[in-house]
Parts: structure tokens; C-alpha cells; sequence
């Protein structure tokens, strides 16, 4: 039997690019949640007011919730990471997640 690609592939990466405090950014947690709840993919936050996040607070302060989708292959990591801003819906988180996993 030949492997397939699907047994090389790794799971997406997803940062949520968030602030407390901001509604929009618990309403995109949620939909990230859902879907993690369902699929495995590598999920993290990071919060843009942390003084450790500055560079990000720069690009994003008044972005936010952003989320990038990044496929966890190590040959594709020069890739731009896909971006969904401010409203997204778990379906559209979906289809990027599926789109980096493809890579």
C-alpha cells in the first residue's frame, strides 16, 4: 500500500489575534471553539495588549478579532497565513482550516 499525503499532513495552525474586553472577540472564540470542538488543529490566542505583543498591537489595535490559518506542513511555512477579520462565521474558519490542511 502507498502512504497517502493525508497521512504527511499536519494539523492547521490558528491564532486568534484578541483583546479583553472586545465582543467581537468573544463571538469569534466561540466560533473557533465550535469547530475545535470538532477537528483537531493547532489553536492559540494571543492577546495584543500584552506589552510582549506590541508589534502585533501595532498592526492589529484596531483589527481585532483577527484570526490567521497557517498550514502546519513545515514545507509551506513561507506561506502568508490566510486572515479572516472582525466577523467570521465557524463555516468560514472551516474552509480556511480545510485550505491549509491541503497544503
Amino acid at each position: 500500500m502507498i502512504p497517502t499525503r493525508a497521512l504527511f499532513s499536519q494539523p492547521a495552525r490558528v491564532i486568534l489575534f484578541t483583546r479583553a474586553g472586545c465582543g467581537l472577540c468573544d463571538t469569534a472564540k466561540r466560533a473557533v471553539l465550535q469547530l475545535h470542538q470538532r477537528r483537531p488543529f493547532d489553536y492559540s490566542e494571543l492577546d495584543i495588549m500584552t506589552p510582549a505583543n506590541k508589534a502585533w498591537k501595532d498592526v492589529y489595535e484596531f483589527d481585532v478579532p483577527v484570526l490567521h490559518v497557517e498550514s502546519g506542513n513545515a514545507a509551506s511555512g513561507a506561506l502568508e497565513p490566510k486572515k479572516l477579520f472582525h466577523r467570521f462565521t465557524e463555516q468560514e474558519v472551516e474552509s480556511l482550516v480545510d485550505e491549509a490542511e491541503k497544503i
